[in-house]
């Protein structure tokens, strides 16, 4: 086997790859092994025929496809360590020459990983996340758990739809005098106000009263996702069926004691501003990571290949797909419902994929450029929390870890080293808020 390498624009590289004759027969000879027990020829048993025989009334080339898939799953993981690149994407196969009796000859266009050239890295400079918490957010969380503990009752009398009222509807929707799919629903619960429904469907039942039937008018927006209904008007014929009322706690000493361990709303208060907080300096430290490695990568060129950024939409996608698929949705259900194809999602992906792929070989190339290393104590920590949050033995989860693993586990860990490396080089300068607040601050005090 031969190995040639032509080297192509934004690091791509494309592998010519001779097979000898020889090495090619024996892969005819495993083709025409796995295909005999399914070729019938007049005078011989079913699966009895000689391959001349066979090569004979079909032609050799009816053993080329299986052929093909030996020789390449044989000779292409070595031609591509011969080639001395480091390859990141899939090959794309192309065959050049396939004849009996001849050199196999084809050709593998991979993605090669690129090269970083690295900008200013230390020093550089990124705002600071504030972590001030208002009053005004603890009293967004302090509503939330109060809406957390309300009651749902149900009137009983013939008070009329308000905003903010859960009503429980048929409705059964129309355009142009016929009924559309997805437009039928039974006993839907419906918060009026939350925007649920299109344009203004949820106004029109506001002052209607239980039991009522009303028509409701509706345009769908031009941009809806089922191209059928956009921008066509609709009448969907509605019944009433339920109202219910969200009836809120009291935010007194009392509701503090019930939903905390605290006596009173001033002491509860005090608690929910600590862990805003805590949340608030837990969540800035990776946004402050963030935006330093953010600035860190916006300083250095590296030209990402295609098919680098296809696999790690490929990544994406499927752990999208587990997400949905978690909560009870099957992807592809989830993109019907909103309008999207795959091709859509995938594109929505491309930039952040892109993105992360720079990032990562940013920071690899930050770790050869400091010699950051990993040691086997911080291998050893590493492997002591996989086997924590999967409740088994550290040796356990050693004998599930390949090389390879170890390796990737050793340059992740050595990623992150970076990512401490740059934050604690890097000057954070204060948030907008903290300077806007320091200059009146001096206005008042000169």
């Amino acid at each position: 086997m031969s190995v040639k390498v032509e080297n192509l624009e934004k690091n791509m590289a494309k592998l010519t790859v001779e097979v000898s004759a020889e090495e090619f027969e024996k892969a005819m000879d495993a083709a025409y092994n796995k295909q005999k027990k399914n070729i019938t020829i007049p005078g011989f048993r079913k699966g009895h025929a000689p391959k001349a025989m066979i090569e004979k009334m079909y032609g050799p080339s009816v053993f080329y496809e299986d052929a093909i898939d030996v020789i390449l799953d044989k000779t292409y993981p070595d031609a591509a360590k011969e080639s001395g690149l480091e390859i990141v994407s899939r090959p794309e196969v192309s065959i050049e020459k396939i004849e009996k009796g001849q050199p196999f000859v084809y050709t593998a266009t991979v993605a090669v990983k690129p090269e970083v050239e690295l900008g200013e890295y230390k020093g550089v400079k990124a705002e600071k996340v504030d972590t001030t918490v208002s009053a005004k957010e603890v009293d967004a969380r302090l509503k939330s758990i109060q809406d957390q503990n309300a009651r749902i009752i149900t009137v009983e009398d013939d008070r009329k739809i308000k905003k903010n009222d859960i009503v429980t509807i048929d409705f059964d929707g129309y355009v142009d005098g016929k009924q559309f799919e997805g437009g039928k629903g039974e006993d839907y619960p419906l918060t009026i106000g939350s925007h649920q429904f299109i344009d203004t469907f949820e106004d029109q039942l506001i002052g209607h009263k239980n039991g009522d039937e009303l028509d409701v008018n509706v345009t769908f927006p031009e941009e809806y996702h089922a191209k059928e209904l956009a921008g066509k008007p609709a009448v969907f014929k509605v019944k009433v069926k339920e109202i219910k009322v969200k009836e809120l706690p009291e935010l007194d000493d009392e509701f503090a004691s019930e939903v905390s361990e605290f006596e009173t709303m001033k002491e509860f208060k005090a608690d929910l501003k600590k862990q805003l907080k805590a949340d608030k300096e837990k969540w800035a430290q990776q946004q402050n990571e963030n935006n330093v490695v953010k600035a860190v990568v916006d300083n250095c060129k590296c030209d990402v290949p295609a098919p680098m950024i296809e696999n790690q939409i490929d990544h994406m996608v499927n752990d999208y797909a587990r997400r949905m698929q978690s909560q009870g949705i099957p992807l592809e259900q989830y993109l019907s419902i909103t309008g999207m194809t795959m091709e859509d999602l995938r594109k929505n992906m491309s930039a952040q994929a892109e993105a992360t792929i720079r990032t990562r070989l940013v920071l690899e190339a930050i770790v050869k450029a400091e010699n950051i290393v990993t040691t086997d104590e911080q291998i050893d920590e590493e492997i002591g929390r996989m086997a924590e949050n999967y409740k088994m033995e550290k040796e356990q989860i050693r004998t599930l870890l390949d090389q390879s693993q170890i390796d990737t586990m050793k340059l992740d860990l050595a990623c992150q080293k970076a990512v401490d490396f740059l934050v604690e080089n890097a000057e954070l300068t204060a948030p907008k808020k903290e300077k806007k607040e320091k200059k009146e601050a001096d206005k008042e005090e000169a």
